[in-house]
């Protein structure tokens, strides 16, 4: 049996370290360590709680407004706060247009490069590339000449003797399957995603104030004046623009990005039998429309053992289901142990260091668990939701996949059912953002100019001392289900604690020994060449880690508490 190392794990936003032990060319045992730690949550405590948000999103630079969303709504829950419709569209659609930009970014630049042989596109007929991508979608750049400018692009940088971001990759290694003129379309795409990205970037930017790090949030609501009349509020020029961009996000999603998953996948058949894992799923509700949060454009809710028909349905936020069983488990984290996993509302983070212990502790991250189950969380668990409510526009979405794919449902509890969950989510996100423009621009049309909550909106307004408040803050971005967790008390923090997605999928084993969703997905998985576990890669790529967000503590003093050494 091989020990086999994957450290660090490469194309994400961290540092996440892979063991596996292979036997027989199949993954029989695994560990997910998170190899960085830092300190938002503490940071945060004794502050202002209306300034939480701008210090939240700093927990990762990839998903900065699903944190300053989360924080924002964090505090709006613990003042029982209604927040204006506008506001709501707006932040809507920062979200969807954030959540495409992540969507897009993921396929082609943090885990294509696992199915695509970039070297193999050398040798590709730019001519037969143009009529396999026209075959499969009308996509105006689907063209001989835009293929052979792609081709002799990659040739420039090998005639350079250089790679580029293309470089130590496992180039010709026996899991890659793509013909040459796929991996030329593929190499192609990923250029053209970048435009894409920068698109949807735009759109973030133009209601958020800034991307990343958006500036135009505020407890109940969002400082985004708006008056038609005025060049300098939100006005009828910046809706022109907005239906722009949005239609040219929307058509690279639906031309290029869903075609390009369903062509590559078509290509890799075994691995829909890869990389399930627990099949246990959870989701929550996403993109209020209404001011009391209990009206929700997409569903979230429980799925156990992959059963359908096990469904539980989160109706809100407030669901106590949801609220009152979420713990974390410390029990292989390096932290103190306490005698049980603990609540967030009481989340403690105490730094304990150790070397990597395969039977103790090896991980900075917690183990989350929703009534001591691990849950997988992210765009596969909310396409499952939807489908299992029977969610009109999300069961015809996926029906049309599989049809496209000639694949069951059970398919999609796989590694590369994944991706296609990820590029169907993205397609919906890309969806809201036009649909909540036009809901904005209705309901001011119809005389409602309100963005703003007075009640704590300014930034001099204080949070009463009278009493404690909790609260929580929700959010489905791309990763998954997010929560942050807050107890004011004397008008300021007094806890804080961020439960993310790559938290939930990450985390090391609890204290019965029960595997996390990444270990799990590991275990039966092949691997061709111990020396290049390409496929150990392929299937934690699926999850898009993101283990910045993931752990959290330091000292706010900046006094030193824990010294790693690696010897």
């Amino acid at each position: 049996m091989g020990r086999v190392v994957v450290d660090p794990v490469t194309r994400i936003e961290g540092h996440l370290r892979i063991d596996v032990e292979v036997d027989g060319g199949v993954v029989r045992k695994a560990w997910s360590s998170a190899q960085m730690f830092r300190g938002i949550e503490t940071i945060i405590k004794g502050r202002d709680p209306k300034d939480t948000w701008l210090y939240a999103q700093r927990f990762c630079g990839v998903c900065t407004t699903a944190h300053a969303i989360a924080s924002i709504r964090s505090v709006e829950d613990a003042l029982d706060l209604e927040i204006p419709l506008n506001a709501q569209y707006i932040r809507n659609m920062i979200i969807a247009s954030h959540a495409v930009q992540d969507f897009v970014v993921h396929f082609y630049h943090l885990s294509a490069l696992d199915w695509v042989d970039i070297v193999s596109a050398l040798s590709a007929d730019p001519v037969k590339a143009a009529s396999i991508a026209s075959s499969y979608s009308d996509w105006h750049l689907n063209t001989v000449a835009e293929f052979s400018a792609a081709k002799n692009r990659l040739a420039s940088f090998v005639n350079r003797g250089k790679l580029g971001i293309f470089g130590s990759g496992y180039w010709g290694h026996p899991a890659m399957k793509l013909p040459p003129e796929v991996n030329l379309i593929a190499f192609d795409h990923y250029l053209q995603a970048l435009d894409c990205q920068r698109t949807a970037s735009k759109i973030t930017a133009i209601l958020g104030g800034k991307d990343p790090h958006i500036q135009n949030l505020c407890v109940g609501g969002v400082a985004t004046a708006i008056n038609m009349d005025n060049m300098a509020a939100f006005n009828m020029e910046r809706v022109a623009l907005l239906r722009k961009l949005i239609a040219e996000m929307n058509e690279f999603v639906s031309k290029v990005y869903i075609p390009d998953v369903l062509a590559i996948a078509g290509f890799y058949p075994d691995w829909f039998g890869y990389g399930a894992g627990s099949k246990n799923y959870l989701s929550i509700p996403e993109y209020p429309i209404d001011s009391t949060n209990t009206k929700f454009q997409d569903i979230g809710g429980l799925i156990t053992a992959g059963d359908l028909n096990s469904f539980y349905e989160f109706k809100n936020w407030r669901d106590p289901e949801l609220r009152d069983n979420i713990v974390e488990s410390t029990a292989h984290s390096w932290y103190n142990n306490v005698s049980s996993p603990l609540h967030p509302h009481s989340g403690e983070s105490n730094p304990a260091y150790t070397d990597f212990e395969d039977e103790g502790r090896y991980s900075w991250c917690k183990t989350p668990r929703y009534k001591d189950l691990p849950y997988e969380v992210g765009p596969l668990a909310s396409i499952l939701a939807g489908y299992a409510a029977k969610e009109p526009k999300t069961v015809a979405l996926v029906d049309w996949a599989l049809d496209k794919a000639k694949l069951p449902l059970s398919a999609l509890f796989s590694t590369l059912g994944r991706h296609l969950a990820r590029a169907l989510r993205c397609k919906m996100s890309s969806e809201h953002t036009a649909e909540n423009l036009e809901f904005l621009v209705q309901n001011i049309a119809s005389g409602d100019n309100e963005y703003a909550n007075p009640k704590y909106a300014s930034p001099t307004d204080n949070i009463p001392a009278d009493r404690e408040y909790k609260g929580v803050g929700f959010h489905e971005p791309p990763r998954g289900t997010l929560s942050h967790w807050i107890v004011i008390n004397k008008g300021v923090v007094d806890r804080y604690q961020a439960v993310v997605p790559s938290t939930w999928n990450s985390g090391p084993k609890d204290e019965k020994g029960v595997m996390g969703p990444y270990e799990a997905s590991l275990i039966d998985n092949p691997v061709a060449d111990e020396t290049k576990p390409l496929e150990v890669i392929r299937t934690i790529h699926s999850f898009d880690p993101c283990i910045a967000c993931a752990v959290h503590t330091l000292d706010p003093e900046g006094k030193e508490v824990v010294k790693v050494i690696v010897n």
